[in-house]
């Protein structure tokens, strides 16, 4: 059986911040559901709910050498759903408030890395594969080359890793290196660590893994270029022959307008139409919005940051409620001048608009359940999950045809009645506004609204299709 060691820096339902906390969580289980025998570490945070470090089974305690330093290292277990996940304790390291930003994050997540490798005798699991993700785990494939090579049990190992977002690279001072790192300043000069007179833990990684993934397709060209490469273009178009984008998917069982415990009206593609209406009405009761079915009703649920499409927002936001009939509702927190500026909105058109500046995952789903459609123009975004959910709710995608959205959304075509959202691919506030324009007529003829919610709502983006890549993968480096 192809055993895997899955490692991340947070993964639901133990720890979230963002989408590869998602991504951890759903891709081992249907990994195990596919015949693999994958098992996922991450640290231990002081965050992760009693209700789960009271079950976990303690494995082992120790010690490991941070460069001069000795440090403890415990490790813990617990199964969730199936898959066994290790959790690498050490409080002075992992229990503070929040997770990343501190000014050691360097010497955390060298822990971090040193702890995956120095447990595998430990918890008596030999891997043919380590995944890695981001990077916050790139060390890991560094020190199996550098440090474990005279182990014949660590040499069969073969490292994957998955760049999630290019932008978050763990850049840091250079003189790290020898003092936390405690690697030779020949790793730096030869420049696979070095970056801009740095370290560069990605980097480190895209050197030293396999394979390097991203998750999608287009991402993983565009990230050859400049404009997207955030410095590291080279050395990826290096490893192009070991790089590949394999799409994310959705975990079907939490993401189901059936199911959903947060809807108030459950809903297939076959009732779809009707039952969103009555979804839009409570949701419009709920935020002091006016009550009407018929208007179409965008939402939006996203962090407010420029990378998010927002300067384009609110470019054409007025002009849009000025001249259409229709409502927006936001959901949100992020940087202060785009939460004054949709707080500004709310006044200027309070039918038409309801900014709600916080994070509420029941509000979230009630958005994608009573939405016509969702907007996320995003400048760039390697694979995006809210375009998924919104597909997954028939709630109508418009996207910029940039990373997973261009790989997930493909343009209704009002002749074949063929697509499943609507798209624009110039990063131009114009090209956003015909875009919505163009959705807003389409929603609101009944036979095409008919067409593209099928194709949205019938469009398989679950984690079967994406582990199977992953799993074919993982067979081609242990042929």
């Amino acid at each position: 059986m192809l055993k895997v060691l899955y490692v991340a820096s947070e993964a639901v339902p133990f720890v979230k911040t963002g989408g590869l906390a998602d991504v951890a969580g759903a891709l081992p289980k249907e990994l195990k559901k596919q015949g693999v025998d994958v098992r996922v570490v991450i640290p231990k945070y002081s965050g992760i709910k009693e209700e789960y470090r009271n079950e976990m089974e303690h494995i082992y305690d120790g010690t490991i050498n941070v460069a001069w330093r000795q440090k403890y290292i415990g490790v813990d277990r617990y199964d969730y759903k199936n898959v066994p996940f290790y959790f690498i304790d050490n409080q002075e390291y992992f229990y503070r408030e929040g997770y990343y930003g501190y000014p050691d994050d360097v010497e955390r997540f060298t822990f971090f890395c040193r702890a995956v490798l120095d447990m595998l005798p430990k918890i008596d699991f030999w891997p043919d594969i380590i995944h890695l993700n981001d990077w916050q785990t790139g060390l890991v494939s560094v020190y199996l080359k550098l440090q474990h090579n005279d182990d014949e049990r660590y040499n069969k190992i073969k490292t994957i890793y998955t760049i999630h977002n290019l932008k978050y690279q763990g850049r840091f001072w250079k003189g790290y290196l020898p003092d936390v790192l405690g690697l030779d300043w020949k790793y730096f000069n030869n420049g696979d660590l070095e970056y801009f007179d740095d370290i560069n833990f990605m980097k480190g990684a895209i050197v030293y893994s396999d394979k390097v993934t991203t998750v999608s397709r287009t991402y993983a060209k565009e990230i050859q270029d400049p404009y997207y490469g955030e410095g590291l273009e080279g050395m990826l178009q290096k490893r192009k022959d070991d790089l590949s984008g394999i799409i994310n998917g959705l975990d079907y069982d939490d993401y189901d307008p059936e199911t959903d415990k947060y809807v108030p009206f459950k809903y297939n593609v076959s009732n779809a139409i009707a039952r969103k209406g009555d979804n839009k009405e409570e949701l419009q009761k709920k935020l002091g919005l006016p009550v009407n079915r018929s208007i179409p009703l965008i939402g939006m649920v996203t962090r407010l940051v420029e990378a998010k499409g927002l300067d384009l927002v609110t470019r054409i936001m007025d002009e849009l409620l000025e001249y259409e009939d229709v409502q927006f509702v936001l959901l949100g927190t992020g940087d202060r001048q785009y939460e004054d500026w949709f707080k500004g909105l709310v006044w200027r058109y309070p039918k038409k608009v309801s900014a709600n500046i916080f994070f509420n995952n029941e509000l979230a789903h009630q958005i994608y359940a009573a939405s016509d459609l969702f907007l996320m123009p995003s400048q760039y975004e390697p694979c995006g999950i809210g375009q998924l959910i919104a597909l997954r709710y028939g709630s109508i995608p418009i996207v910029r045809a940039t990373g997973g959205l261009k790989d997930t959304v493909e343009a209704f075509n009002n002749y074949t009645n063929t697509g499943n959202g609507f798209s624009f691919n110039n990063y131009n506030a114009h090209e956003l506004l015909f875009s919505i324009k163009r959705a807003i007529d389409s929603v609101s003829e009944l036979s095409k609204r008919q067409h593209i919610m099928e194709n949205a709502m019938t469009a398989d983006y679950s984690w079967t299709e994406s582990a199977k890549q992953y799993k074919d993968l993982y067979n081609s480096l242990t042929k």
